[in-house]
């Protein structure tokens, strides 16, 4: 017995730290995702592998299909593994409850520090494999606001929005003809989301803050031109600036950059989205920052 799952990656456009509080936000899957691939075994436990993009183990640890506790737990990905295997279990008693033993593989499309859902790609392949709700089960392990996992599952850009906390999500249709204006340049630096979350949380946001990105979300989508999506683009940057009490990753790294730069998801870290030409994108390789991706090339 063989099964493959996969779920796609995701970066948020609008409404990063917000979209906790009801803001409605628009993100987009990636062509890049993880696959997790599971076969029986006759050796006891589940051995577990995870690949990076180019084919390197970077995890490796066995877990115990009795109570599902890692056998080596000095590594604090097996604790947090654990930790999700267990919580689908809870959520569907009948998970893993046949098999003597398994391997269990699995497998990224993009590096690890490009922050576009090793997480969440996994919770959803871990649901699916467990037939749970991975909105449930993103709860109860990782937390969080959940349109990564609306993402991994969506073909296409949703508008997401937590209404008295649960998911409402639509599928919205980017109608910009200048897309090949648009790249994702990527900081050389992971950002942890969680320590992004804390630090919201420790600032007060007002519901008219909420209002207004929203509206940017839903104006994106009536965007007809670069000058428009940049007005819009700016005017979030500055929306969050305030609330978060960070200067804008302009103000901090690109002061000199002659177009729009706005963060995606938590600030300081992983991609950012700049507008302008291939010519103006040697502004950010003389400066370090050698991954970059065309925006046609990253949208699903």
């Amino acid at each position: 017995m063989k099964k493959t799952f996969y779920s796609n990656g995701k970066l948020l456009l609008t409404g990063e730290y917000v979209v906790l509080d009801g803001a409605i936000a628009l993100a987009i899957p990636t062509k890049y995702g993880q696959s997790l691939e599971v076969s029986t075994s006759e050796k006891e436990g589940i051995h577990w592998k995870s690949f990076d993009e180019k084919e390197t183990v970077w995890f490796e640890e066995v877990f115990s299909l009795k109570d599902l506790k890692a056998l080596n737990p000095e590594n604090t990905f097996s604790i947090t593994l654990s930790k999700i295997l267990r919580e689908a279990k809870n959520l569907n008693p009948a998970f893993l409850n046949k098999p003597k033993g398994l391997t269990v593989s699995t497998k990224l499309d993009f590096p690890r520090d490009w922050g576009l859902g090793t997480s969440s790609t996994l919770i959803n392949n871990i649901a699916q494999w467990a037939k749970v709700d991975a909105f449930e089960l993103l709860k109860t392990s990782f937390g969080g606001s959940g349109y990564d996992i609306a993402i991994a599952k969506s073909s296409a850009p949703i508008l997401y929005e937590l209404k008295d906390k649960i998911p409402e999500f639509k599928k919205a249709h980017l109608s910009w003809d200048f897309t090949d204006r648009l790249f994702f340049v990527h900081l050389n630096q992971k950002q942890d989301s969680k320590e992004g979350i804390l630090r919201y949380r420790n600032t007060s946001v007002d519901q008219k803050s909420i209002q207004r990105i929203s509206d940017i979300s839903n104006k994106l989508l009536l965007c007809y031109s670069l000058s428009d999506f940049e007005k819009l683009m700016n005017a979030h940057e500055e929306i969050i600036s305030k609330i978060i009490k960070l200067p804008t990753i302009k103000e901090q790294l690109f002061r000199d950059y002659p177009h729009t730069i706005k963060s995606l998801g938590a600030w300081g870290g992983d991609f950012v989205l700049v507008t302008g030409d291939n010519t103006d994108m040697d502004y950010f390789r003389k400066k370090g920052f050698e991954s970059i991706v065309p925006f046609e090339e990253m949208l699903l």
